[in-house]
């Protein structure tokens, strides 16, 4: 089916409520019996190596190549048990360090096992280094468990990481609260009086999180930082197969000064933009300089496709690679960013706008 329009509809179902409850707490209590570590840390420790410009299958027929690209290591590309969907860069945090990718992986095990959740991996460009670190949600008494979500997306703005939860809105997480842990890779959370995750040195505890009140799903996520204030967005991933008759849609919200989400005094974060989707099954979308990027999926063996929509036209379709997901960009490059999923074939890839 060829692309419609992308059209305004009303941003309602995409109201989000602050849903803090103690979480701070929580997280006090791991910062009272955790090293804290900066991400600079986790950086200087990574354990793993990207190829730059390394051999893939990822981009099939899709001409001309992109700009640039980073393979994952031989065990992460090839792993049935983990598969990467976000991406978020320090460019769209508006950081000043050097370039680096967060990138969410869920636990998608072949077989019954025991659940293992979100890991986050922070890719250093500079290095080519990168280090997984698990996502884990505080419990009292100073603990932490799984979170058994997608992570369809992520957005990066200032200290804090936006990761999707589909069906319950967005969580909340912190560059500034990551903590190092050692212990066994068949536990997680304090067992034994000390603390496991999974054999992953590094744990990222859930600080904050919005809840959907409305309809709305939450698929991906991306910051535009070309609009003043700058805005959040997310969107929904619609499959015809599944939801015949079904248009997707995709909202923005606005980012306050201290990068979280502008609420009101009642904790509401009205959806400032809605839009319905031209096309189905979306698996990111970026809004830049008054145009739309949307990352559209295909197969696992089929390449994927760009949408490119300027207000009030028609979509531009480019060639993506196979499995397309997030998006994200680096601005001093002017580029492109996004990631594809399946296995032996998952690497971060640019073109330009």
């Amino acid at each position: 089916m060829s692309p419609s329009l992308m059209t305004g509809t009303d941003p309602g179902a995409f109201r989000l409520r602050r849903d803090t409850r103690d979480l701070p707490q929580r997280v006090a209590e791991l910062a009272g019996a955790l090293p804290a570590r900066k991400l600079a840390t986790v950086l200087a420790d990574a354990n793993r190596t990207a190829v730059r410009k390394g051999a893939t299958t990822a981009f099939g027929s899709m001409s001309p190549k992109p700009a640039d690209w980073y393979c994952f290591d031989s065990g992460d590309d090839d792993t049935p048990d983990w598969y990467p969907q976000g991406i978020a860069g320090s460019s769209e945090a508006g950081r000043g360090d050097p370039q680096v990718f967060a990138v969410t992986w869920y636990w998608k095990p072949d077989g019954t096992t025991t659940e293992r959740g979100v890991r986050v991996s922070f890719l250093s460009t500079a290095t080519r280094k990168y280090r997984h670190v698990l996502l884990v949600e505080p419990v009292k008494g100073a603990d932490y468990k799984v979170i058994n979500i997608h992570a369809g997306g992520i957005a990066w703005y200032g200290d804090l990481l936006y990761v999707v939860d589909t069906n319950r809105g967005i969580r909340v997480f912190d560059t500034r609260h990551i903590y190092e842990v050692r212990g066994d890779d068949d536990k997680v959370g304090l067992r034994g009086g000390g603390y496991h995750a999974f054999g992953y040195r590094y744990v990222m505890p859930q600080v904050d999180a919005w809840s959907g009140s409305g309809s709305a799903r939450f698929s991906f996520a991306a910051v535009d930082r070309t609009l003043n204030p700058h805005m959040l967005v997310s969107g929904e991933y619609v499959d015809p197969a599944d939801e015949p008759g079904k248009a997707g849609r995709v909202a923005r919200w606005h980012l306050d000064a201290g990068g979280g989400l502008a609420a009101g005094a009642d904790g509401l974060a009205p959806a400032a933009h809605a839009f319905t989707l031209p096309a189905a099954k979306i698996q990111g979308a970026l809004s830049r300089k008054g145009r739309w990027y949307l990352s559209q999926a295909a197969s696992s063996v089929k390449n994927g496709s760009l949408l490119v929509v300027a207000d009030g036209q028609p979509p531009q379709v480019r060639r993506f690679p196979i499995g397309p997901e997030d998006l994200t960009c680096w601005n001093e490059k002017n580029q492109l960013w996004s990631l594809t999923e399946f296995r032996g074939r998952r690497v971060l890839f640019a073109v330009p706008f």
